[in-house]
């Protein structure tokens, strides 16, 4: 069995009943109804996802072992609590700084922002549970090991960490394109919590309505868009320049 991953009704049962929460649970196309209910049940009480998944891709994670029907990935690090990013980024010499990425699921620029992250000195990373880039051997290899360094957590609900947040002394700011305010114009020496959407959709329209601005960054090229990754570092890392200057 992988150290990422266990399979067979019951002991991912007793996974979603332990302390160490699956981060996703696959389950076989067409299998029972009632057991499958009951997995949905019971993953949906602890907010984690469940994808169902044709019986090749179960029989190729588990070796052809007798899995059930029934998967379960395992998270490479431990999450931590939305009150204990909030703690951990309070530990930071000058601002705090939280990033939120809302649709980021690509592991290897969710590695690299997390990188990112830990070289400005961010606090900690937040991240819905479903739709979100997954904390895996790829992601801490593309983070060059900060995935190990940073505290991640994973959140039901972007909206309620965002109002948490605000209710903790953050100013919430999103980044999109086609602003009129610029990243240059905008406030960083403050308490941070920055957001990042996915390429092509950019931040959902229900997370931007709650930030408390939005800023862009000017670009003269014709892609219209940089990888988020990218963005994350350029965004950062005018926010350290402002806080050095300070």
């Amino acid at each position: 069995m992988s150290e990422d991953r266990i399979y067979g009704t019951h002991p991912v049962r007793e996974a979603l009943l332990g302390k160490r929460k699956p981060e996703k649970i696959l389950l076989r196309q067409g299998m029972d109804s009632n057991t499958a209910a009951q997995m949905m049940d019971l993953a949906k009480k602890f907010d984690v996802p469940v994808q169902f998944v044709p019986q090749e891709k179960l029989n190729h994670l588990t070796a052809n072992k007798n899995h059930q029907g029934v998967v379960a990935m395992l998270p490479q690090v431990d999450y931590v609590t939305l009150d204990e990013a909030v703690a951990a980024a309070g530990t930071k010499p000058g601002f705090p700084t939280i990033i939120l990425l809302d649709g980021v699921s690509d592991v290897r620029n969710f590695g690299a922002i997390a990188r990112t992250c830990e070289c400005a000195g961010a606090g900690a990373l937040i991240l819905p549970a479903k739709g979100g880039a997954a904390v895996n051997q790829d992601a801490i290899k593309a983070s060059a090991g900060a995935l190990l360094r940073i505290p991640s957590c994973k959140v039901p609900n972007l909206r309620t960490a965002v109002f948490h947040l605000r209710e903790s002394g953050y100013v919430v700011i999103g980044t999109s394109a086609g602003q009129r305010q610029s990243i240059y114009e905008t406030d960083f020496c403050r308490p941070l919590a920055l957001v990042m959407g996915a390429e092509g959709k950019g931040i959902s329209r229900g997370i931007m309505e709650l930030c408390d601005e939005l800023a862009s960054i000017p670009q003269f090229g014709e892609i219209g868009s940089l990888n988020v990754s990218a963005a994350t570092a350029v965004v950062l890392f005018e926010a350290v320049r402002q806080r050095l200057k300070k």
